[in-house]
């Protein structure tokens, strides 16, 4: 065989391909015989070539694996002893390689099983050998052995540690550093216990070294491969890092802040920044090397780009470095740094530096989103100032932060918009065709959250944006039509004048089908919907028809965006349409299903080469048994494009079953089937549309299936499927978004379905709920375990917590008074979050929750009066609006349902709501809640108020101006007064008329309200007569008529 074997080879490395072809399937033949080992061994150690030893080499590899046991122990033996020795005083460093890896193969059945005891001695001795070559070989064998043999190599760490350090400061030889370095890399999967984690760390000071002194010689491959092993060490689940975080961030800054460096060098760097921001948010707190960071960070955003295209630019790369740091590090870490270096530069005689300083804060917006609203006014300052800068560069990252702030400052931006929209308009006719693009980006991203506040620039704002739609230039005409959409949106019946002409547009986009117009195809398909949203039913439906049909012809085109689209045009109208939509169901219906049950695109990429080119066109011999051998893993990639359409998919099955309740009865169980399915989609963007999708499923089967006493079996079965699969997303889930939907849902079918349908999951979702309350959930785990970080500085995810607190006031509204012994259980892991150490955000959801379980609950909330009442009393005297307006209701809550127990503090609580009646409050809302406040108390202990001394300020502040919720309350105060004849709300009467009257007049107050206005009215005109005349002359006609009518209906 050797002979015949030896010419094979040589053939397969000839440029001929038929003869490549015919060695290759000779080889194949011959590799099915045991003897093919001894053979390629031979061929290994002696064969004149390299490319023909390298060849053997990476055939053995794959073939040892299933012959390996076939050999007799004396083949077995003889193969041990010549790898050793062919290993050793081979020369290429490829056949090297590619025979440490069959050494490699070799030990994963030989060291286990105690055949091959002289393997680690024969490694220690090379690792200590004068020869540069040996030395390097046992460090690439260590590394190579780590894949198949890593678990055996642990009780050797102590000594492979001391190796490591020794290789690692042999400055005679670059290789060996080389190869050590790529040694200890291989070895973290393996740490574990702290002994060896310490040994580890000790590591890292040499890496550190070895990486400067290469650099400082022209070698960045080293300091690459440092950066690698860093990456592993970040992603390590033991805590490798600890201290050497410093030293790491360090070095990381000094490579990424210098220019003579390679692209990808540097990249590499500010990778490891990202990495740390990201997985070890915390430790770089308690290392205090964030501001270091972000004082080189913000910098190279000014640095200009090589290439316009460079994905490596250190500009881009520090920009998701902010980003990532924004969103993982408490706001408090990132914003004042990086507002610091905004201010200090928005005037800068470089206009990069005038570029990034406005750029920063539109990237950060997102995490740094509760504290940026704050500061809006001195923000919007400096970006709207860079919107008219002489540079376009400025101006076009001026309009960038701006459609950053519309997306995340919501919905506080909006207020300033008229300040931000005749800005952004006046942008769009900038000379530059980028900043105008940005510029149109921003409008679509401000109008998608305004409402009737658009309409006065509704008119220039169309005018601009069908300008840019009949321009040449798809890109723009796609961020048109996204605009469009938005302004359609907030307009609504308001657009009405515009749709036709907007339409009839569309529908020339809508038949596209060269490849590059698909996209604006789909952008035309999506406004369409939206437009039928604004304008309705009547208007939409008779011309609906060809734009359907349209739509449904795009799926005939390969391109998943268009699909994706569609399936959100075809939602929107299903809402638009309700059960007119019905009509539409056999035809799209399927295609939703269809989109949901692609194949999502995922790629595994398996490395079977050994790192050289000359092996490329050897993974065609191959075997049934190199099934067995390790296969590395080198890349996973995803399709996203199908991952989004899946996404839209699946929501739409949810609108197309609420908005066709019975109708869609013939899908329910191929419906079930899918949402069950992407309920656990490894995605979490697909997860979260099935998570809400299930909710609406469940309240079209409850329609479908109505039944007067206790639920249909149907809407049971399905009941029984949504809450086990929200429960177990709560559990398990690793994305708080989805969880907090999880959350979300499950509040609204325990108020939508009440107790007697949801008492079989009241424990588990319990459970659920307080491991979430106590941060013990899935989603909530980190790889940190750094002990010492301040609890201030333990940031949560607000979504969530906020998502998970609204589950309370659920299970108190679904059970009532029989909550209490479950709210004992959650009380204390609540009250956490209202520590003085937290943020205001957190104590103001505690006390809106609070405040909402005792409105639910009712007088078991008696038992924690006295816990609560010193919290909320503080937080009444809060800086912020939103915590005196909780605090206000909270307060209210707690006397009306606190019994005996609140009425000790009632003293307390005046004193402390006063100043929220006076000229010093700005806010309406909390005004009105410290009115609904004093309603409260005065309903529930009425002898308690000094009403001579409360009614008149009371009085004063009425009708209620912004929090029309508290109108109930109030207003049946005042009523109640007036009906019992209280002597001191008489002398108020003359004021209390006027109220009624606006009241009266009012569209937005209930019927409810207003009823029982009408009949205090009535009592004051029975029992004053005459007396009330002077009174209602002094009314404006309008309030008069108002009462009056109403009087009349009463």
């Amino acid at each position: 065989m050797s002979q015949s074997l030896e010419l094979l080879l040589i053939q397969f490395l000839m440029p001929d391909n038929d003869a490549r072809r015919q060695a290759e399937e000779q080889i194949k033949r011959l590799a099915k015989d045991p003897q093919v080992v001894p053979a390629l061994l031979q061929h290994m150690r002696t064969a004149k070539s390299a490319n023909v030893r390298q060849l053997s080499a990476v055939l053995l590899r794959k073939k040892v694996t299933g012959h390996w046991m076939k050999l007799s122990p004396q083949v077995r033996d003889s193969v041990k002893s010549a790898l050793i020795e062919s290993i050793t005083v081979e020369h290429s460093p490829p056949v090297r390689r590619a025979s440490a890896n069959v050494v490699s193969v070799v030990a994963k059945y030989a060291v286990p099983a105690g055949e091959w005891p002289e393997l680690l001695p024969f490694l220690f001795q090379c690792s200590q050998s004068v020869q540069e070559d040996h030395r390097e070989v046992a460090l690439i064998l260590f590394s190579s052995l780590t894949e198949t043999i890593g678990d055996f190599l642990r009780p050797h760490f102590s000594t492979l540690q001391t190796v490591f350090v020794k290789c690692l400061q042999d400055e005679s030889s670059n290789r060996v550093r080389i190869a050590a370095l790529k040694a200890v890399g291989s070895f973290v999967e393996y740490i574990q216990t702290e002994n060896e984690v310490l040994m580890f760390r000790e590591l890292v000071p040499h890496i550190l070294n070895v990486s400067r002194q290469c650099l400082a010689n022209g070698d960045e491959e080293v300091a690459i491969i440092a950066f690698e092993i860093f990456d592993e060490l970040v992603e390590s689940p033991a805590p490798v890092l600890g201290s050497s975080i410093q030293p790491i961030v360090q070095f990381a800054l000094e490579v990424c802040s210098s220019k003579d460096l390679e692209v990808n060098t540097r990249h590499q760097a500010i990778q490891i920044i990202s990495w740390l921001a990201k997985y070890k948010p915390k430790s770089l707190i308690k290392h205090k090397v964030v501001n270091p960071i972000l004082a080189v960070m913000c910098p190279l955003l000014a640095e200009a780009r090589r290439d316009e295209d460079d994905d490596l630019s250190a500009e881009r790369a520090a920009a998701e470095v902010l980003d990532t740091m924004a969103m993982s590090l408490p706001r408090k870490h990132v914003f004042p740094p990086v507002l610091e270096f905004s201010i200090s530069n928005f005037q800068n005689a470089d206009p990069k530096y005038r570029e990034a300083s406005v750029m920063s804060l539109g990237v950060i917006s997102e995490g740094c989103f509760e504290v940026m609203k704050n500061k809006l006014e001195r923000i919007l300052t400096i970006v709207l100032q860079s919107l008219k800068d002489p540079d376009h560069i400025v101006r076009g990252a001026a309009s960038f932060s701006l459609g950053q702030f519309a997306e995340h400052l919501q919905p506080e931006i909006v207020a300033h918009y008229e300040i931000v929209l005749p800005c952004i308009l006046d942008a769009l006719g900038d000379v530059s065709p980028e900043v105008q693009e940005k510029s149109y980006y921003a409008l679509a991203a401000f109008c998608e959250h305004m409402g009737a506040e658009i309409l006065p620039y509704l008119d220039p704002l169309m005018g601009k944006l069908l300008e840019g739609l009949h321009s040449n230039r798809r890109e723009l005409q796609e961020t048109c039509m996204s605009a469009i959409g938005s302004a359609a949106a907030a307009a609504e019946l308001a657009f009405i004048p515009y749709a036709e002409g907007v339409l009839e547009l569309m529908k020339i986009f809508m038949v596209l089908t060269k490849d590059e117009d698909l996209r604006a195809r789909a952008r035309a398909t999506e406004l369409v919907g939206i437009i039928a949203m604004a304008v309705g039913r009547p208007r939409i439906e008779p011309i609906l028809p060809p734009f359907v049909e349209a739509a449904i012809a795009g799926f005939a085109l390969d391109f998943s965006e268009l699909r994706e689209y569609t399936h959100g045009f075809f939602s929107n109208i299903a809402e638009v349409m309700g059960e007119g939509f019905t009509q539409y169901l056999p035809r799209v219906v399927p295609l939703a299903f269809s989109s949901c049950n692609l194949d999502d695109g995922s790629a595994v990429d398996i490395d079977e080469s050994d790192g050289d080119d000359a092996t490329n066109g050897f993974g065609g011999v191959s075997s049934d048994e190199e099934a067995q051998d390790d296969r590395r893993v080198r890349n996973i990639s995803v399709r996203t494009g199908v991952l989004d359409e899946k996404a839209a998919a699946t929501q739409a099955i949810g609108l197309f079953a609420l908005h066709t309740k019975s109708a869609f009865t013939p899908y329910f169980e191929e419906a079930l089937r899918i949402l069950t399915k992407h309920v656990g989609y490894f995605h979490e963007d697909v997860r979260l549309q099935a998570i809400i999708a299930f909710q609406h499923l469940l309240t079209a089967t409850r329609e479908a299936f109505p039944s007067s006493n206790q639920l249909s079996p149907e809407t049971k079965h399905v009941l029984d499927t949504v809450m086990d699969l929200y429960i177990r997303a709560m559990h398990e889930d690793d994305d708080k978004e989805v969880v907090s939907q999880a959350c979300m849902c499950t509040a609204e079918v325990m108020t939508s379905f009440g107790y007697s349908a949801m008492e079989p999951y009241l424990i588990a979702l319990s459970e659920a709920t307080l491991e979430l309350l106590c941060q013990k959930a899935c989603c909530q785990q980190t790889d940190e375990t750094d002990s010492d970080v301040d609890d201030e500085d333990c940031e949560h995810d607000e979504v969530l917590m906020d998502a998970v607190t609204d589950l309370l006031p659920a299970f108190a509204k679904c059970m009532g008074s029989q909550f209490k012994s479950l709210f004992g259980r959650f009380f204390e892991p609540l009250m956490k979050f209202a520590k003085a150490s937290h943020p205001p955000e957190d104590r103001t959801m505690v006390v809106a929750c609070l405040a909402e379980v005792a409105q639910e609950m009712g007088s078991p909330i008696a038992d924690y009066i006295d816990n609560v009442m010193p919290l909320v009393l503080k937080e009444i005297a809060s800086s912020e609006a939103a915590n005196r307006r909780n605090a206000a209701f909270c307060v209210g809550e707690l006397c009306k349902n606190g019994g005996e127990a609140a009425l000790k503090y009632y003293n307390d609580i005046l004193c402390a709501l006063h100043p929220l009646f006076g000229d010093s409050e700005i806010d309406d809302a909390v005004r009105d809640n410290a009115a609904g406040a004093v309603a409260r108390m005065i309903m529930a202990q009425p002898h308690a108020i000094p009403l001579n001394q409360v009614l008149p300020v009371f009085v004063k502040v009425l009708p209620l101006k912004d929090d029309l919720e508290e109108s109930l309350a109030v207003y049946s105060c005042l009523c109640n007064l007036i009906m019992s004849s209280k002597p001191e709300i008489l002398s108020l009467i003359p004021q209390v008329v006027q109220i009624f009257a606006q009241v009266a007049a009012s569209p937005a107050e209930s019927s409810e309200v207003k009823a029982g206005i009408g009949m205090a009215f009535s009592h004051l005109l029975s029992q004053y007569g005459d007396q009330m005349q002077p009174i209602l002359n002094s009314l404006s006609p309008q309030h008069a008529n108002a009462l009056a009518s109403f009087i009349t209906r009463s």
